[in-house]
């Protein structure tokens, strides 16, 4: 049997919303909490709960920062500044709260004392990665992720890769996000994944250092970069995260799906930010049908 995975993304995607999906899909929450229980970081812990999202009963994915480490909205780290020639994201740290469960970045912090960075490179994000208590599927569906964002937060502040630095604040909770995501989508075993058109929102968003447009500039790139298709949306706000984006350009196999079909599976994640929209992803786990 062929078994697709269908990302119905007409609410939008971010990080907390794919977690949320899988999960509720039916991958292992087992496998996922052993992943994050693994990370070499700490100052955070994660909820998997249920919420009505338009009368619907769905699942909810939340990363819980510690007191010491709790910052206002989050989503891959963004617009940090280029202090010392690098280009230092926190997030995309929206300001008015709006969002849909701001993946990246919720500024989980470190916790414990192994070196006390201030941020997070390219390179030390992959060694958490390889270091996880994770299958090497899961392992390179988490890289393929990170090197989307990397990219685009890279062209974003005009400096090579290696340059891009996460900051702590928003690294640990997007590493949270993205390898949660990989072990689910990985525990999952499709052979294939569907993602539809992301729509598109108008207007502009307030970051740490000032209004940018929507889609925001790394989304636009990763959308580019992986030639994924959009819809304009009459929804005034940012309805796909950076974060959103990547995991849509990493796991994506086409955008079409079969003309007959059986539905094996569904899962709904919730989002958390307030737009004119459901704020719903939709997974399935499809059969095509001859």
């Amino acid at each position: 049997m062929t078994k697709l995975l269908y990302l119905e993304c007409t609410s939008g995607i971010s990080g907390d919303m794919a977690a949320a999906a899988l999960l509720d899909l039916g991958a292992s929450e087992e496998a996922v909490r052993r992943a994050l229980d693994s990370l070499d970081v700490g100052g955070f812990s994660v909820e998997i709960t249920r919420v009505r999202k338009s009368g619907l009963d769905v699942c909810d994915f939340n990363v819980v920062l510690d007191a010491a480490h709790e910052n206002h909205d989050h989503d891959m780290a963004y617009l940090h500044g280029h202090d010392h020639g690098h280009a230092h994201m926190l997030d995309h740290g929206h300001a008015h709260g709006h969002g849909h469960d701001g993946d990246a970045g919720r500024s989980h912090g470190h916790g414990h004392s192994h070196g006390e960075h201030h941020h997070r490179g390219p390179r030390e994000i992959a060694a958490l990665i390889d270091g996880a208590a994770m299958t090497e599927g899961a392992k390179a569906i988490a890289h393929a992720v990170f090197g989307y964002v990397a990219a685009a937060e890279a062209r974003v502040h005009g400096v090579p890769v290696g340059e891009v630095h996460f900051h702590e604040v928003g690294a640990v909770d997007s590493i949270a996000d993205i390898v949660a995501i990989a072990v689910a989508a990985d525990d999952l075993a499709c052979d294939g994944a569907v993602v539809t058109d992301l729509p598109c929102g108008r207007g502009t968003v307030r970051c740490q250092h000032g209004v940018i447009p929507v889609p925001a500039p790394a989304t636009a790139f990763i959308a580019e970069a992986a030639g994924l298709p959009l819809t304009p949306v009459d929804v005034e706000g940012e309805l796909v995260t950076p974060t959103g984006a990547a995991v849509a350009a990493a796991l994506r196999t086409g955008d079409v799906l079969p003309e007959r079909f059986a539905i094996r599976a569904v899962g709904m994640g919730a989002g958390k930010r307030a737009y004119d929209t459901p704020g719903i992803l939709r997974a399935m786990i499809i059969e095509p049908l001859t």
